[in-house]
């Protein structure tokens, strides 16, 4: 394709022939519509919002198909025009995944949104069915779905291409490990095809952003429905606090979420309880028979019970103040401030927490939660610039920490085999270009087009 025609007319010319394909309610130009598709929530990062802050990197245009086959066919006209796409659910993700760098098309994918519990283990929906109404339909069937993200307004596609890990992660770990059953995903070869995909078979698009293929279907794991718990406790110290909360991986039956914030972080929770400000607080979505068990736990280490509901809504709620939405909460209560936070992981946060609070200057306040069979925690602090952020990631690591960074847009698990699979299903690197950078590194500026 010749340079000779801009991104934006190229797509233009696309998006013409989709609308007279498909229907004009299949595109839009609108520049408000635009700006308000190509930004997504990371905004919560200091440095995200110098980087890629919102109208910097605008679309020419977005199309909405209904169906997987349109997906297909729009790729198919994108592909031979040279035009680039970038895949867009809810827009909920907080690292830049759907900022189109290179324009083109954003292809929002919420009317995908069929949903179908099917006989066994699994829920089939589309990728812009809300993770919300595929619970719900799962709990109308007497199932669980394994894993759900803090903000339940995700669509499954965002989730499974962007996300990682939120509810029901202690036991199940993680998107990567067996919650994705199944992928139909529509790749940028100029095929128009849909490839259908099982087991490991979909690994390479699960955590991709879109870079490997779009993905148009999902089927989830589920398992039989379990009666869930919202347990609210207080401490007077993170010491007693922390040993309740590694006590909760020696349950008969493990909870579903289990988070812990300091007294700084508290009163911007949004609870449906009185939480007091000035204690730390744990709270704990636990299995009907264990709730006992937990409370006398917290008993036995000197903190109280503030509150047991056993209706499903007050789980539902508890779980909206997990993984880093306190640090969203703290961020409108003080917008006089900016705040950043770290992903990190580690024993630490049980044994020396005062180790962490180090390696900031200034306000350092900790969100904990249970990944797996270890800790995971937000640790929030006062933003000052970029390199005192990265400084701060290398002394964690230095104190055995894992480390995942919040302030960067490119994929950053799997990447060989991202790489090798685009190389297949998108050879002409037109898939959210800028996200796929092959050496590991973080990158000072948006690398356009890296592949």
């Amino acid at each position: 394709m010749s340079d000779a025609t801009s991104t934006r007319e190229r797509t233009l010319d696309v998006v013409t022939e989709v609308a007279r394909r498909l229907g004009a309610d299949r595109v839009t130009t609108d520049p408000e519509t635009l700006l308000k598709n190509s930004s997504d929530w990371s905004r919560m990062s200091p440095v995200l919002e110098e980087k890629v802050p919102r109208g910097r990197y605008v679309a020419d245009a977005v199309v909405r198909p209904r169906t997987p086959e349109e997906v297909a066919d729009v790729l198919a006209l994108a592909h031979a025009a040279d035009v680039p796409v970038t895949p867009r659910g809810s827009g909920t993700g907080n690292y830049g995944q759907a900022t189109p760098f290179d324009g083109g098309i954003v292809l929002d994918l919420r009317r995908l949104d069929r949903i179908e519990v099917l006989e066994g283990e699994g829920v089939l929906a589309g990728a812009g069915a809300l993770l919300s109404k595929i619970d719900r339909a799962a709990r109308a069937a007497g199932r669980d779905i394994w894993v759900f993200p803090s903000t339940k307004a995700s669509t499954v596609g965002g989730f499974v291409a962007g996300g990682s890990a939120g509810t029901g992660t202690i036991e199940h770990g993680t998107t990567t490990d067996g919650f994705v059953r199944a992928l139909t995903v529509a790749p940028m070869d100029g095929s128009g095809r849909l490839l259908h995909l099982r087991g490991e078979d979909a690994l390479p698009y699960v955590h991709a952003y879109g870079v490997t293929g779009i993905v148009v279907e999902v089927e989830v794991a589920t398992e039989p429905a379990r009666e869930w718990t919202a347990v609210y406790a207080a401490f007077d110290s993170w010491a007693a606090m922390a040993h309740v909360h590694r006590s909760l991986l020696d349950l008969p039956v493990l909870p579903r979420l289990a988070s812990g914030d300091e007294p700084a972080l508290v009163p911007s929770l949004p609870a449906s309880v009185d939480l007091d400000p000035g204690r730390f607080s744990l709270r704990v979505i636990a299995e009907a028979s264990t709730v006992a068990e937990v409370e006398r736990r917290v008993a036995d280490a000197g903190g109280d019970v503030v509150a047991v509901l056993d209706d499903y809504a007050s789980c539902d709620r508890l779980s909206g103040m997990s993984y880093n939405h306190p640090v969203l909460f703290l961020q409108r209560a003080h917008p006089d401030r900016t705040w950043f936070h770290m992903e990190t992981g580690g024993e630490i946060y049980w044994t020396d927490p005062d180790a962490v609070r180090a390696v900031y200057p200034g306000d350092v306040h900790l969100h904990l939660e249970l990944m797996g069979r270890g800790p995971l925690a937000m640790v929030v602090a006062d933003y000052h610039d970029e390199a005192g952020v990265l400084a701060g990631m290398e002394a964690m690591e230095t104190l055995g920490m894992t480390v995942h960074s919040p302030h960067q847009w490119y994929v950053d698990r799997n990447v060989d085999l991202a790489v090798r699979t685009a190389r297949e299903t998108d050879p002409k690197g037109l898939l959210n270009p800028g996200k796929l950078v092959p050496d590991h590194v973080v990158p000072t500026r948006v690398n356009v087009g890296v592949r």
